[in-house]
């Protein structure tokens, strides 16, 4: 239950620990005043934090806009510790997890309800320093309440849910239709869970790994199929039936992007939904000429995504014992980042202690 907001209970000479990473080989526990909390802000206690393919990305150097050294930490749960001056909505005890985009809310698409792709969109955890540490600051307005009965392992899954749930959302009404998702990492699988859930009838899941096609299976998909497979295109039309409707790159690379115009069908969608690598990527412009190709971008979710992916976890869809593979402390986050590499894995956490 919580109390009346505390404001500065955190004595300001205290240390906590802070992840920093200037490398994959270079993951440091650093030492650092703990934070106060400025006006607007909750200062929380960490609970839960996930590794996302995002930060095992910039750690190796190949994310495009997330430069080394930083601070991670943006799939994050926790307990408020105290507010500061004109937070009234929350207070010290409420368990919250955070929704990262900080936006500027005066930009054209800030003002259209699109703040996911603001002009000067900066990401908790990735642009700032985040919540793989003991305490982190972070605006009121940018985090939710856990609902009662969902635990803090399972709330650490809705900020990835809820990216796919975005792409799913941008394809529109999956009612009755095809979908090809490529690759079966946790956003992949993700994606899968969504797009079942907006009312695709029948989904083939690609990937290299026979243990990830099988986990598919386990979690939905009607088929799952070797990525690599030289007669895919054919493989999956076979299965579902002719070209399909929607196909979801979780992967977006060259190869995978090929595979997609393949795979759909005239008049048909491919939405991006990867972190595609710095530089071009060829496309088969033919044929998105030719067959009316729509291909589209998704990034990250606004708070309609949240309340849907916190809705889908609410309602027992998404099994965190089938996700959720491998979890660590503050300490073993350099082991945690390690197996996030590892491909038998699909979504690893660092779990924190009470100070």
């Amino acid at each position: 239950m919580s109390t009346r907001p505390e404001r500065n209970p955190t004595p300001m000479n205290q240390q906590i620990r802070r992840v920093l990473v200037r490398s994959i080989d270079d993951i440091q526990i650093e030492r650092t005043d703990a934070p106060v909390p400025g006006s607007g802000e909750l200062l929380v206690r960490t609970t839960v934090v996930g590794v996302c393919g995002s930060d095992t990305h910039a750690a190796l150097g190949h994310h495009p806009f997330i430069d080394l050294p930083y601070r991670p930490g943006h799939e994050a749960v926790g307990v408020v510790a105290s507010v500061g001056t004109g937070v009234e909505d929350f207070a010290s005890g409420d368990r919250v997890l955070i929704e990262p985009n900080l936006y500027c809310g005066q930009c054209f698409q800030c003002r259209s309800g699109r703040y996911n792709i603001c002009q000067e969109l900066k990401v908790f955890g990735c642009q700032t320093p985040g919540a793989m540490a003991d305490l982190f600051t972070i605006p009121a307005a940018r985090v939710h309440r856990v609902p009662g009965g969902m635990t803090d392992i399972e709330a650490a899954l809705v900020e990835p849910l809820a990216t796919p749930v975005h792409a799913v959302a941008k394809a529109g009404d999956l009612t009755g239709r095809t979908v090809v998702v490529l690759g079966a990492g946790p956003i992949g699988l993700f994606t899968l869970i969504a797009a079942r859930h907006a009312g695709a009838t029948r989904i083939a899941v690609t990937d290299l790994m026979d243990g990830k096609r099988d986990r598919a299976l386990r979690l939905g998909a009607d088929t799952a199929l070797p990525a690599d497979a030289p007669d895919l295109v054919e493989q999956v039309h076979a299965a579902l039936g002719g070209p399909v409707d929607v196909v979801f790159d979780c992967v977006a690379r060259e190869q995978s992007m090929d595979q997609a115009t393949g795979l759909v069908a005239k008049g048909g969608h491919i939405v991006v939904v990867g972190v595609g690598a710095g530089g071009p990527t060829p496309i088969r412009l033919d044929l998105v000429q030719d067959r009316e190709i729509r291909i589209e971008g998704t990034l990250m979710y606004t708070a309609e995504d949240y309340r849907t992916a916190i809705s889908l976890i609410s309602s027992g869809a998404v099994d965190a014992d089938e996700v959720v593979t491998a979890t660590y402390g503050l300490e073993d986050a350099a082991k945690a980042f390690a197996a996030s590499l590892q491909p038998e894995h699909v979504k690893v956490l660092v779990t924190l202690e009470a100070l």
